[in-house]
């Protein structure tokens, strides 16, 4: 019924199996690593734009046998990582078809083993009747063909159906991730001022614990240019070796929580020379305020004071 919706040109459906999957028969009941089981129809995978990462998707006939295709987190849960093996589903043997990548439109996908419908029906008591329903419609008509939707699936109880739209999601992850991205270019704004603030102050210091060294070189025939290039080198250097060490850490710590949950690794440059680069920067203009008094210093004043 959905299907004949005018504006709708792709529609598939999942419904949930009273089964769990295991790797192997030896595992114990209920250890079933939150992986669902569902029937699923032909067109599931084109509909919600999916990709295989290994195997192959059901066709008309393979649906029709114990064979099972998993989401990526359910793949990942039983260690299954290419197509052709085997799992303990229902009570009996299935062959792994196939495995999927994420799938972003609907992400209760990774985490389910997926039957073909007849399958499904005839080898573990399914009911034939949907759980989920996913559809792809005209854009212009989407709100057109959401207003419809409750009392096409449902006409005797339209309440009881929920419409949902997972671009709505994905907009809202992607602003929990623009907002989370902030603070954290916030934090580090903070972490940059604190640490000039701590290099000015450390570069004040010294030219006042070093003043009889100023009044020595400027006696000696150094300018105030040459003073001036002294403490800002000085200021460069700490800030430098600051930003490498930290640099150094935030590396370290992101390629071990990456392979700690079986990310890829992945440091974009611009990010490493951009960091890099800042702290020079933060160590140039912290350091410039004291190398400049630094060489406003008279070399009597300052060989007195020494």
């Amino acid at each position: 019924m959905v299907g004949r919706i005018e504006s709708v040109y792709a529609v598939a459906a999942t419904g949930d199996v009273a089964a769990d999957v295991y790797r192997t028969d030896r595992i114990p009941a209920g250890h079933t690593g939150g992986i669902s089981v569902r029937a699923a129809t032909l067109g599931l995978l084109s509909t919600v734009r999916g990709e295989l990462r290994t195997g192959r998707w059901f066709t008309a006939a393979t649906e029709r046998y114990p064979t099972v295709v998993l989401g990526d987190l359910a793949a990942a849960r039983l260690g299954v990582r290419q197509a052709g093996g085997q799992v303990w589903l229902g009570g009996r043997w299935f062959t792994v078809l196939g495995v999927l990548e994420p799938v972003p439109l609907a992400p209760g996908i990774d985490r389910a083993a997926l039957v073909g419908w007849s399958a499904a029906t005839a080898l573990l008591g399914f009911d034939g009747h949907p759980t989920t329903v996913y559809e792809r419609s005209i854009p212009e008509e989407v709100e057109a063909v959401r207003a419809v939707l409750p009392r096409t699936v449902n006409p005797e109880n339209p309440e009881e159906v929920t419409v949902s739209r997972p671009s709505d999601a994905l907009a809202a992850r992607a602003a929990t991730a623009g907002a989370f991205t902030n603070l954290l270019l916030g934090l580090g704004a903070v972490a940059l001022l604190v640490g000039g603030v701590g290099v000015a102050n450390t570069m004040v210091v010294s030219v006042l614990e070093r003043r009889g060294e100023i009044g020595l070189r400027r006696a000696l025939g150094a300018t105030r240019g040459h003073i001036r290039t002294q403490f800002l080198t000085e200021s460069l250097l700490l800030s430098g070796l600051g930003g490498l060490a930290g640099l150094a850490l935030g590396v370290t710590v992101t390629l071990g929580h990456a392979l700690a949950n079986g990310f890829a690794a992945v440091l974009p440059m611009w990010a490493v020379a951009g960091g890099l680069g800042a702290t020079v920067v933060i160590g140039c203009l912290a350091g410039l305020y004291p190398a400049v008094r630094a060489s406003r210093l008279s070399p009597a004043v300052a060989l007195g004071a020494a």
